[in-house]
């Protein structure tokens, strides 16, 4: 057999093949590219002109409806009188041609290469990065195209800014672009948005608050700065860069204006033509996420339908006001916010995120990262029945001691042992510090994290009594685990969005939800709860139907919350200042279960009276003897006695040499081999030395109903936190 030798020749001339093969379909391809844009350019050039441009009035009404019905906000353009490009400031013309179109004096509108750079930044990224729009073509989407990132719209731009073009002037198009843009907050043109966000007219604008609105354009919402200042200062340096670049600025000018403080104007009170500003600025958030910006809403001319219950919304509105004022809470730092929600479906019912919005944008809902108190516990609870306890299970109520942490209970009363349910109801520190020592941090920490807690956690015990900051509306989605049966359900605010041709473009799709807790551990849970509003803390907050809730208030009364629900909706309330000081003697069974009962009076009003859909949870009869007062010293002489005691047994057994010598069994032991579930403490405190009455027990077995509990007044009853260690001490 032969072998065959390919010549070099041969190979070589293989090669060059495949090369010329390569480059004719690379030059044919940018010979038909050429073509085709030649080609599009000659059509483009062809196009007539648009009758009556410059009289051209674009449709910019948007609304958004409540699930009822109610328009709750519609987006229109302000009145401000449009101005004259003579009118305009030279800067701002520069600032806007730097930023959005650099070219604008030197194309016909469009810029082919401007798209075929878009495009391949695109393909690369995979999505649409880049739009490359002139201003011309910006403008043919404000008055005739929507703001939908597609090849066909795109198209249309083109064709549209060709006519403008043939129509009126490059002057006229600045002119009418800058009188039209939508530039966030409500504000349309340059002229509306000097008022809105200044105060001041054009010409009165310095060069750092020109660059500011003309920075705007991208994303209106994203840079405004009533909704977040540091990005739109980081957007305005951005801004005086270009200028800077293109010699519109000198250097001096340029450090200056970087440097310059953002002085704004008080929100003007025509923005707030909206019953629901913070839940709309929700929904637009909640809009963006699903493909739209504030631009194309605002000018789209949709029909926009939230979940929203427009009655619990102005009943909500309402009551927060009332019962601020009515317990001296009027400043403007005093402040409350509250969210209902649909825990079946994720519905938002009612959304407040503050007093005035006029005053404060800030949205306290979802923004604000509050310690919670003792509205925190439930999580404790719901690990310590997921581990195996019962209601009934019998707990200290007694001082404690972990490492170097001593939590107190209000007014420094104990009871003794008091099963869960009670130790719940009467919300007890030194129960649930117990609890949390005997489940474990780790445990709580993760079943927060299920329910919704997404706020980070600190790996400290001192989070059983709420030391742990979180924001109202994770703890609100969380409670409605309690209600729903275990599951966890996201909630929503955008229930369809309509055209203004009647074309409905988008409805939402079943709400996620999510298994995360056993259905048992949410009944005894609820059957537990129930017992806060009927005999406990959250007694001011009886709506005389099923309910469950728990009260929080922080150590010094700086912060107080209320999270209750009934079958079908939860109710979260926080009531606080905006600059931490203290609210004197207001906790969360008083304001903040007020404003509960008021609004879920009106929320549940269509739901009826029916109960929670649980099995029976037996509760057993408990009557809670005298409560004595142990101040923290008395406890503190006996921990050292303790801790004595157990220093010298350690001695001892050091000494004898025995190091097999067995430890005393830790709290799973105890309780695994103890039939009431007794827990204890890891130092343990005499219980007759401290004269604690022993408690009462009943054998006769009940339902879950309203147990009569002989306590002293309400006041009595709210937590208040002892001081906390930091938290490294803490392990």
């Amino acid at each position: 057999m032969y072998n065959f030798i390919v010549p070099k020749q041969i190979k070589k001339a293989k090669k060059n093949k495949f090369k010329t093969a390569i480059i004719y379909g690379i030059s044919m391809f940018l010979a038909i590219a050429i073509a085709g844009m030649v080609a599009f350019k000659l059509y483009l050039l062809s196009l007539p002109p648009i009758n009556n441009l410059e009289e051209f009035k674009p449709n910019i009404i948007t609304r958004f409806y409540s699930a009822d019905g109610e328009i709750i906000k519609t987006f229109t353009a302000y009145t401000f009188k449009s101005v004259e490009l003579e009118e305009i400031p030279e800067t701002m013309i520069q600032a806007i041609i730097a930023t959005e179109d650099k070219n604008f004096y030197h194309h016909d509108g469009y810029d082919l290469f401007g798209l075929a750079r878009s495009i391949i930044a695109n393909v690369m990224a995979g999505r649409v990065v880049q739009g490359a729009s002139t201003i011309t073509q910006q403008l043919s989407r404000i008055l005739f195209l929507s703001n939908e990132k597609t090849f066909d719209r795109k198209i249309k731009e083109f064709i549209i800014a060709a006519r403008i073009e043939k129509t009126i002037s490059k002057d006229k198009i600045l002119e009418m672009y800058l009188n039209n843009v939508y530039l966030g907050s409500g504000a349309y043109g340059v002229e509306g948005a000097s008022q809105i966000y200044f105060n001041k007219h054009l010409s009165e604008l310095t060069l750092g608050e020109t660059a500011l609105i003309a920075g705007l354009p991208q994303a209106p919402s994203v840079y405004s700065p009533f909704n977040n200042i540091e990005l739109a200062q980081k957007r305005r340096n951005q801004v005086l860069k270009r200028m800077y670049k293109m010699r519109y600025i000198d250097k001096e000018q340029y450090k200056a204006a970087k440097h310059e403080r953002i002085v704004l104007g008080s929100l003007p009170q025509f923005y707030t033509f909206n019953k629901a500003p913070y839940f709309c600025d929700y929904a637009m958030n909640e809009l963006e996420k699903l493909g739209f910006d504030e631009t194309d809403i605002s000018q789209g001319g949709y029909k926009i339908v939230t979940t929203l219950d427009y009655k619990t919304q102005d009943a909500a509105n309402k009551a927060v006001i009332k019962e601020m004022d009515a317990w001296g809470l009027k400043k403007d730092n005093q402040q409350a916010a509250l969210m209902t929600l649909n825990h079946t479906n994720g519905k938002i019912i009612a959304y407040v995120g503050g007093k005035d919005y006029t005053k404060s944008q800030f949205d306290r809902v979802t923004q604000a990262i509050r310690p919670p108190g003792s509205a925190f516990k439930p999580f404790v609870y719901a690990a310590a029945i997921e581990k195996g306890l019962t209601p009934n299970d019998m707990v200290q109520d007694l001082p404690v001691k972990i490492v170097n942490w001593a939590p107190h209970n209000y007014g420094n009363k104990y009871r003794g042992e008091i099963p869960l349910y009670t130790a719940l109801m009467i919300s007890s520190n030194v129960c649930a510090a117990r609890l949390i020592e005997y489940v474990g941090i780790r445990p709580v920490i993760q079943l927060a994290r299920v329910m919704g807690i997404t706020t980070p956690l600190e790996y400290d015990y001192t989070i059983a009594l709420g030391s742990n900051g979180v924001k109202l509306f994770e703890m609100t989605r969380a409670y409605g685990v309690f209600a729903n049966g275990g599951y966890k359900v996201e909630p929503y605010a955008i229930e369809s969005i309509e055209t203004s041709r009647g074309k409905v473009i988008y409805t939402a799709p079943k709400a996620r939800s999510s298994k995360v807790m056993a259905v048992e551990t949410a009944a005894a849970m609820t059957a537990m709860l129930k017992m806060v509003i009927s005999n406990g803390t959250g007694m001011s907050a009886n709506i005389g139907k099923p309910a469950a809730a728990k009260t929080g208030t922080t150590d010094d009364s700086k912060d107080a919350t209320f999270f209750g629900y009934t079958p079908d909706l939860v109710t979260g309330v926080w009531v606080g200042n905006d600059d931490n000081k203290n609210l004197g003697n207001i906790t969360g069974g008083t304001v903040p279960a007020i404003i509960w009962k008021d609004v879920m009076k009106v929320a549940t009003a269509p739901y009826g009276n029916k109960d929670f859909g649980y099995d029976k949870i037996e509760l057993k009869p408990f009557k809670i003897g005298k409560s004595v007062v142990i101040s923290p010293d008395s406890a503190q002489k006996e921990f050292n006695k303790e801790e004595d005691e157990l220093n010298k047994t350690t001695a001892d057994t050091n000494n004898s040499g025995n190091s097999n010598e067995a430890v005393p069994e830790n709290i799973e032991n105890q309780s695994e081999n103890n039939s009431e579930n007794v827990i204890t403490e890891p130092a343990k405190v005499n219980v007759t030395k401290l004269n604690v009455p022993k408690p009462k027990r009943q054998s006769k077995k009940v339902d879950v109903k309203p147990v009569k509990v002989d306590m002293p007044g309400s006041s009595s009853t709210e937590t208040n936190l002892a001081p906390i260690p930091p938290a490294s001490s803490i392990r």
